[in-house]
């Protein structure tokens, strides 16, 4: 789960990006002052920077070093890449640099919803509440009630012994997002069907169905965000956006049973504040897009690397055993499900690292910042940069931090403990040019638009993991088979997605 402001941020910087084959580009040093003529258009590195954002940026960052500015769309975007002067962004106050207001008229833009005055502040305050904490429990037994149904519900009754075979990314995003949404927005109602195992049944089949949808819609999105969809793709997006409002309706909504009350208070907030019925069910749309569109392509990831790394995967398969051991409890035929606790996926440091490691190689958000009055960025080397009120400051961590050699050698290689001190406890002392970072992996973003769902989000990778390694045997169809590239057209979105599906196979192990 993407925290949904950051990830609207990075929809934003990703959409003016879209002007830049319609209007302006030019590079220049920070601080450098205010052209006298108009600007500049540098058609080759516009098509660079359209075709793919990190290469450009890495570029940029190698020719023009730690901080650097590009022209927009109208604005100036001062692109910070020396991570210990992150905190010159992620600490300033919010009268300076500010992340809302470009921000809802986005979200009005793209989605049609039309932001409340109020909007950060409940956003955070419920997912605060409910995504964190003793919220998090409730949270984190629900995510596990639904993943079992999906995934175990045919476990003792003779089906499904027999290998299947599919699309590793298509199968991993399929369960974590239909588990997630079920979580979030509820479950069939036990009185409408009769039993319990008919309202189980329609969940199955409705969020499958749903799933199919968001995916059509998912792959529209990077063209959309971009505003080059052709006149079909149009039809198509706009089709898929009413179906989900109709689907998340406030009236739908009702008739569902265990809704969160992360999801539910946000609604109710809403409608104290006399916010019309459709204008809700358009939030509802985005709140499913903005939570579930990462944590899915972040478990294809994991579980992929895993398979290409067996001693990965033998210490994490160990650790995950040693765990069920301590709480008594154990996979067996004919034997009761196992069930996974907060407190138990608190216990695993080995998973923890190579969770982190997945994500500092596939996760590329923007953090985006508009400045509201003229301001100086203090860089750690001691030079000041002088930036002007309109203009944006955008830090990339991917390319600034998280591919950094000097950070992380062989930065490009899965290590999945590399997170890890040599007693295994976590690891967070990283270095660059002999100094801490404090900043030195932000899938998540940093400061007030640091992801307040990444408890839940880290929860709902850990538990599909946990159910795939004590239920299934699997394996990659074709062991040899690298693993794909990374598809560019995302840059900024959050979770990365692969360039293709790669074919594994599955079966209970009884």
């Amino acid at each position: 789960m993407g925290s949904l402001l950051q990830i609207l941020l990075a929809l934003f910087i990703s959409v003016i990006g879209a002007l830049y084959l319609l209007g302006s580009f030019r590079r220049r040093r920070a601080g450098e002052p205010p052209l006298d003529k108009g600007p500049i258009p540098w058609f080759g590195h516009v098509l660079e920077f359209r075709k793919d954002t990190a290469k450009f940026l890495q570029r940029m960052k190698d020719k023009h070093g730690d901080i650097f500015t590009v022209q927009l769309g109208g604005f100036y975007f001062h692109f910070i890449t020396d991570p210990l002067s992150f905190g010159s962004v992620v600490k300033e106050a919010r009268t300076k640099l500010d992340f809302t207001k470009f921000a809802e008229q986005l979200v009005a833009r793209v989605f049609g919803y039309n932001s409340m005055e109020i909007e950060h502040k409940v956003l955070q305050a419920s997912s605060t509440k409910h995504l964190m904490g003793d919220g998090l429990v409730v949270m984190t037994q629900a995510m596990m009630s639904n993943l079992q149904n999906l995934m175990l519900h045919s476990v003792g009754s003779g089906d499904d012994k027999q290998w299947q075979e599919t699309g590793l990314f298509t199968y991993s995003y399929n369960i974590v997002f239909r588990a997630g949404y079920l979580a979030l927005f509820g479950n069939e109602s036990v009185k409408s069907t009769g039993t319990l195992d008919k309202a189980k049944e329609i969940d199955r089949q409705h969020s499958d169905e749903l799933f199919k949808e968001f995916r059509k819609y998912d792959q529209l999105f990077p063209n959309l965000a971009y505003g080059v969809l052709g006149p079909s793709e149009k039809m198509e997006a706009e089709r898929l956006k009413r179906l989900f409002w109709s689907t998340l309706s406030v009236q739908k909504m009702r008739s569902r049973d265990n809704i969160s009350l992360w999801v539910s208070d946000q609604q109710q907030v809403r409608d104290e504040q006399g916010m019309q019925e459709f204008m809700q069910d358009r939030f509802m749309f985005l709140l499913l897009w903005a939570s579930q569109g990462n944590t899915g392509p972040a478990a294809f990831w994991l579980l992929l690397y895993l398979m290409k790394h067996p001693d990965a995967m033998n210490a994490v398969k160990k650790e995950v055993e040693e765990i069920l051991r301590e709480t008594g409890q154990e996979v067996k035929r004919g034997g009761p499900l196992i069930e996974l606790t907060r407190d138990m996926l608190l216990k695993t440091p080995i998973l923890d690292s190579a969770v982190e490691e997945t994500l500092r190689l596939t996760a590329a958000p923007v953090l985006t910042r508009a400045v509201l009055q003229d301001m100086t960025i203090n860089m750690a080397s001691g030079q000041e940069y002088k930036i002007r009120k309109g203009d944006r400051v955008a830090v990339f961590p991917y390319i600034a931090v998280q591919v950094d050699p000097e950070v992380y050698p062989d930065p490009y290689t899965f290590k999945y403990d590399r997170f890890l001190t040599p007693d295994g406890n976590k690891k967070t002392d990283f270095y660059k040019g002999g100094k801490k970072l404090k900043y030195y992996n932000m899938p998540w973003g940093a400061g007030t638009t640091m992801c307040p769902g990444r408890f839940f989000a880290t929860n709902e990778l850990k538990q599909f993991l946990f159910l795939m390694l004590s239920y299934f045997d699997f394996e990659l169809k074709n062991p040899n088979e690298e693993i794909p590239g990374i598809d560019i057209r995302r840059w900024g979105f959050g979770s990365m997605q692969p360039t293709k599906d790669i074919q594994f196979r599955y079966r209970l192990r009884f």
